[in-house]
């Protein structure tokens, strides 16, 4: 019997080539380790600074470090926590890296493991922070590496950094999460001397916040010692309470950033903003205006508030300018990670003229080439619009600008409002969520998986946290519960046995299956199933929402990824597509878009109408929009801070109240919905509701005398009773169900599937649905329904506002105005109930007929 030259005969034949061949891969990963190691110390022997500091890294680039800089190292060095708060592109990164490299360089902290632990929110962030962190080491001499932890690592990396981690490992909430989930996490975390946490201006307000907090106390725990926690943060309005959020009950230091950073805000200003806006009408009409902005300029960052607002505006450029093919690009969340990563190569090499985006390109990555920021529509906060503007001149001493494209006239006077806002330093605040249990749960699975808990000493770790500082014994006692036997209505059932108490009192996961589906599931990113969208020829273009696929037949046409798709087939999770014969199709539309209007631009804005009121428009955007404003004036009042203006009018259709809070869309839906119950619960009435970020339009069939109606002997803004009446006005067990949807993941209960084969969002929605029925009619003290319920009040309809909201109105003046006609503030809030009821062709149509005729009575008053 002969053989393959070299390998006897036998059995064994696979196993041996399987061996040899594994043999020569760790041979060639040595060889490639270290030709990396010697190419390292090539530079370091080339570049190395002769006295290596971080003072002399930073002479050699001709610059000096700023004061706050200094100052974080000298905290760092003495063994403080805290936070720094400074704008973006002020030089954070280095303030805290040089920190720990001071150490180093001291002789305190040597190498050989991992010393610093980065977290970011985002994937797109890493890469360009590891950059960052490994620009100055060859210069100082170390020979330490800087390695990235995320979903996107491939599984040689993560090989390597198994074997031992780098020294500074750039990771997000989830990934770390995974490495407390091993039973090496003591090993691999033992020597950490430094945690930073990117952005947390961005993590503080969620559940990602809450994950961070939770996994910042278990590497406090598992460390040799417990490192120093360091939050960057920029645009936040509460810094001593987010370093509180971030560090708990540790003592902290808050260093503030101050440098000259120089902000402008300008508006693109429409040769005829009209005198009756409604939303979205000069939207594409600023077309051709952008187009001269950004042929005139630069590299350009064209803001969008929603994904589809993305696609169409970047649709229409392309249309108006085909020439630009290739020189222009889109970027959101649900576009394939290659375009994304494309796109972002190009904006740093300068080679693009414009990027269409969401707030996919908010945060920190570094692009040097931009000049210019177009934010298209309000930007409904100050912080937003700072962080958008900080993405151009994104560097120390260089100007951002950012030019607000108005798509709704009263936008204009938004503009000034935020301009002087954030002059004023008027930035809005950001709270951590009050203990979400099904955060917790999650943790101590992950934990359990890991190195397991005993409870007496978890409970002091999880407690340690700002967001469970308050949690009680019961509520501890039910978490346990429920992960070791699912809770009343799910004992019986094994697979929801996730964690047993041994023998020597620590829980722990015994199970593989269940170990396996935990790590596949880490995480409090929820949103609905989204359907992978396939070129039909192979190719991917990134992902819908599967309620939006749901509603094509194939043939119908969309448009996505900046191109006019046909929808060919759907097959297990995956649109095939391929290009659109005809021009024609609709944009999708993605959940989560809503971005209400903010309390402290909501203040600002009413404190420009106040001007105009008293005859005052100093700036240009009040100028352009003063027609509107003064038609306002005559046919009813412009609204203040010190009064509440309600107008009443009689149509054919029926009575209107339109009533202007300026409390932003959710907490008018909330405060519109409790009008309506209580007024209907007092005398029988329909009523419709419409809803903008100004006002709130209340219609009914009804006599309804709203003098009378609205009198404080009513009761109608009482705090008395709201959380039943809201909860009751609106379909609170609808609400308190969709939300549970997202509980019940983010809790282990809904399992999304394994890799390449997702459960569809029917399956997910049908499994959490039949929970929360079951939990609601068998385990009616579940812990996680009443979360649900309280998520609804803070999140759906932003409860705290709408309490500030009633309590505003309750003490201001009211002035009522009765309207023989739609006045400017009322007229947009007419066509939101009307988008409901007409298709964008009828809708169109009737509102051109409205505006001539209201635009024929405004020029009859003249």
């Amino acid at each position: 019997m002969s053989s393959r030259r070299g390998i006897p005969p036998g059995p064994n034949v696979g196993t041996q080539l399987r061996a040899r061949r594994a043999a020569v891969a760790r041979a060639a990963r040595a060889e490639q380790e270290a030709a990396q190691q010697a190419r390292r110390a090539a530079e370091r022997g080339n570049r190395q600074l002769a006295l290596p500091s971080a003072e002399g890294w930073f002479a050699a680039r001709g610059l000096a470090p700023f004061p706050f800089q200094r100052e974080v190292w000298a905290q760092v060095a003495a063994g403080r926590s805290g936070l720094l708060h400074a704008s973006t592109g002020a030089g954070k990164t280095y303030a805290l890296w040089f920190a720990l490299l001071n150490r180093a360089l001291a002789g305190e902290v040597a190498g050989g493991g991992l010393r610093l632990l980065w977290i970011t929110p985002m994937r797109a962030l890493s890469a360009d922070t590891a950059r960052a962190l490994e620009a100055p080491l060859a210069d100082l001499g170390l020979d330490w590496s800087v390695g990235v932890r995320t979903g996107d690592t491939d599984s040689a990396e993560r090989t390597r950094q198994g074997r031992q981690l780098p020294e500074a490992l750039v990771t997000t909430p989830e990934s770390l999460t995974l490495l407390l989930a091993r039973a090496d996490a003591p090993q691999l975390l033992a020597g950490v001397e430094l945690v930073v946490v990117d952005e947390w201006h961005e993590l503080i307000g969620g559940k990602r916040g809450v994950q961070v907090q939770l996994a910042l106390a278990r590497v406090r725990a598992l460390a040799a010692k417990a490192p120093p926690v360091w939050g960057l943060s920029a645009t936040l309005g509460n810094s001593a309470e987010a370093m509180h959020a971030l560090l708990a009950q540790a003592d902290g230091v808050l260093v503030h950033g101050r440098i000259d950073k120089a902000i402008e805000i300008d508006t693109l200003l429409p040769e005829t903003p009209g005198r009756f806006p409604w939303g979205g009408h000069l939207g594409i009409q600023m077309l051709e205006p952008v187009l001269r902005e950004i042929a005139a300029g630069g590299t350009t960052l064209v803001f969008t508030n929603t994904r589809s607002q993305a696609e169409i505006w970047y649709q229409a450029i392309l249309d108006a300018k085909p020439a630009w093919a290739g020189l222009i690009a889109l970027h959101h969340g649900s576009l394939d990670k290659s375009v994304r990563d494309w796109v972002e190569a190009g904006l740093k090499a300068g080679t693009l003229k414009a990027v269409v985006a969401t707030s996919s390109l908010d945060l920190g990555v570094d692009f040097l080439p931009v000049e210019r920021v177009l934010q298209i529509g309000s930007a409904k906060g100050v912080a937003r619009l700072l962080q958008r503007a900080g993405r151009s001149g994104h560097a120390p001493g260089r100007v951002s600008r950012v030019t607000l494209v108005p798509t709704h006239a009263l936008e204009l006077v938004e503009a000034v409002a935020a301009r002087k806002a954030a002059a004023a330093g008027r930035v809005e605040s950001r709270r951590a969520p009050d203990k979400p249990l099904d955060v917790l749960v999650q943790h101590l699975v992950t934990v359990a998986l890991g190195t397991g808990f005993a409870p007496a000493q978890m409970l002091a770790e999880v407690r340690a946290t700002a967001s469970y500082a308050t949690l009680t014994d019961a509520e501890w006692a039910w978490c346990l519960d429920f992960v070791t036997g699912g809770g009343e209505a799910l004992r019986a059932y094994p697979e929801y046995r996730r964690v047993a108490l041994g023998d020597d009192g620590v829980y722990r996961v015994a199970d593989a299956q269940v170990a396996r589906r935990h790590r596949m599931s880490v995480g409090t990113i929820v949103s609905e199933s989204a359907m992978l969208v396939k070129w039909q020829q192979g190719g991917s273009l990134g992902s819908i929402e599967e309620s939006f696929i749901a509603r094509l037949r194939p043939g119908d046409s969309f448009t996505f990824a900046g191109r006019r798709l046909e929808l060919v087939r759907v097959r297990e999770m995956t649109a095939y597509v391929q290009l659109a014969r005809r021009d024609a199709g609709i944009v999708p539309r993605w959940n989560g878009a809503r971005m209400p209007l903010s309390s402290e631009l909501a203040d600002a804005l009413l404190a420009e109408l106040e001007a105009a009121r008293a005859g005052r428009f100093d700036s240009v955007e009040l100028q352009r929009v003063r027609p509107l404003l003064e038609i306002q004036q005559r046919w009813s009042e412009i609204p203040s801070r010190d009064t509440l203006l309600l107008e009443t009018w009689q149509s054919r259709e029926g009575r209107h109240l339109y009533c202007y809070p300026f409390a932003g869309r959710l907490a008018h839906l909330g405060i519109a919905s409790l009008l309506a119950w209580r007024l209907g619960r007092a005398q029988p009435a329909t009523f419709s509701l419409s809803v903008n970020d100004y006002g709130f339009e209340l219609m009914t069939t009804a006599e309804i005398e709203w003098t009378a109606a609205l009198s404080p002997a009513r009761g109608l803004l009482s705090d008395a009773g709201l959380l039943d009446d809201i909860l009751a006005s609106l379909n609170a067990g609808e609400l308190s169900a969709r939300r549970f949807r997202e509980i019940a993941r983010v809790a282990g209960l809904v399992f999304q599937g394994y890799p390449g084969q997702p459960k569809s969002a029917r399956q997910l929605q049908a499994s959490s649905g039949l929970f929360y029925e079951v939990l609601r009619k068998y385990d009616a003290g579940n812990l996680l329904l009443g979360q649900a319920d309280r998520e609804v009040l803070a999140q759906e309809l932003d409860l705290d506002r709408i309490r500030a909201a009633l309590a505003w109105m309750r003490s201001r003046k009211p002035v009522l105005r009765a309207i023989s006609r739609p006045t400017p503030f009322a007229f947009p809030l007419l066509v939101e109930r009307l988008r409901e009821q007409l298709s964008t062709e009828k809708l169109a149509d009737r509102v051109a007929r409205m505006v001539a005729e209201l635009e024929r009575r405004a020029g009859a008053a003249d």
